[in-house]
């Protein structure tokens, strides 16, 4: 589709990425070569000579509390300077193995559910980044007098500057109960919700 567009238009000579160094780190591609890789992440390593376009990218060399300090100085609204990060491939990242049209469903519905609880309780801006995981995994769970199996939800926030280590979001009790209460009444089939409390390291912080 990528390719397909950039033929149809060939007035265009660039192309921006918003690639930032944790990126660059993780994916070994420094210019130091001392890095090992962690993942690949999609935006690293450059583009495919058949696309005919050069790649800007000016946050390369920056950590995300530097680009957030550059949007600040710009004069960038706050909420476009607190946005979490959202994964340039989309929610297929955060399912664990196979990905199906109804998982990224109860996916989208859980993490929709949980964002909108964040900001509700004014939890959002405080945190550096959070949503929901889809694991490839059912249990057992209950509807009215029935046993069924259904897929297991994860739930992960941390608290990061630079997004090369994190820590877990200290939530609420409460507000952990209200989010994991809303999901399981609002997205259909769930069995349960869980929470990831892992560090970065060494965990990282999304789960694919």
């Amino acid at each position: 589709m990528f390719e397909d567009y950039a033929r149809q238009h060939a007035e265009m000579s660039w192309l921006a990425q918003g690639t930032i160094y944790p990126d660059v780190v993780e994916s070994a591609a420094t210019r130091f070569g001392k890095s090992h890789v962690i993942k690949s992440h999609h935006n690293v390593g450059g583009l495919p000579a058949r696309l005919g376009l050069k790649l800007l990218e000016p946050l390369r060399d920056l950590f995300k509390d530097e680009v957030r300090e550059l949007g600040k100085s710009l004069g960038l609204p706050d909420d476009l300077l607190t946005r979490h990060p959202f994964p340039g491939p989309g929610l297929g990242v955060q399912v664990v193995g196979e990905v199906r049209k109804e998982g990224l469903e109860m996916l989208r519905e859980s993490d929709a559910n949980l964002i909108e609880e964040l900001r509700k309780h004014d939890w959002y801006g405080r945190i550096g980044q959070a949503f929901a995981v889809l694991l490839p995994v059912n249990s057992v769970g209950v509807t009215g007098d029935t046993r069924r199996y259904g897929p297991v939800i994860s739930l992960r926030a941390v608290e990061t500057g630079d997004f090369m280590t994190a820590a877990t979001a200290e939530l609420p009790w409460a507000l952990l109960k209200s989010i994991a209460t809303r999901i399981l009444n609002e997205v259909p089939g769930l069995s349960r919700v869980l929470l990831d409390v892992s560090s970065k390291p060494p965990a990282t912080i999304e789960w694919e």
